[in-house]
């Protein structure tokens, strides 16, 4: 499996987490388009919180972290408000979007 964006091949396992970190808007729409999601505004808040975390953290927040990481930016955001963006799980759902590796478990840390 995999991802072709502008005729490049973007090569993914098989649950569609690309193989190598690729900061690429343009793929993160590819693989958005493939989980059947059309990316807002408020998709792209997220994608570039969890980019950030990344590159901070050197892997991508779990759900608890990613939680209350982007409520310091949107202090209104709840579980329910990132469901409704990434209903396959804002954690797992958003990190493959957004180019990054699958996160950890809550014990993952």
């Amino acid at each position: 499996m995999g991802y072709e964006v502008n005729g490049r091949e973007y090569p993914s396992d098989d649950l569609g987490y690309v193989l190598e970190v690729t900061i690429d808007d343009d793929l993160s729409r590819a693989i958005a388009s493939a989980d059947g999601i059309e990316l807002t505004d408020a998709h792209w808040e997220v994608i570039r919180y969890l980019r950030d975390a990344y590159q901070a953290d050197g892997h991508s927040p779990n759900f608890r972290n990613l939680l209350k990481g982007f409520q310091e930016i949107r202090p209104e955001a709840d579980s329910k408000t990132l469901y409704d963006l990434f209903p396959m799980g804002p954690a797992k759902q958003g990190a493959k979007i957004a180019g990054l590796p699958q996160p950890y478990g809550k014990g993952g840390y």
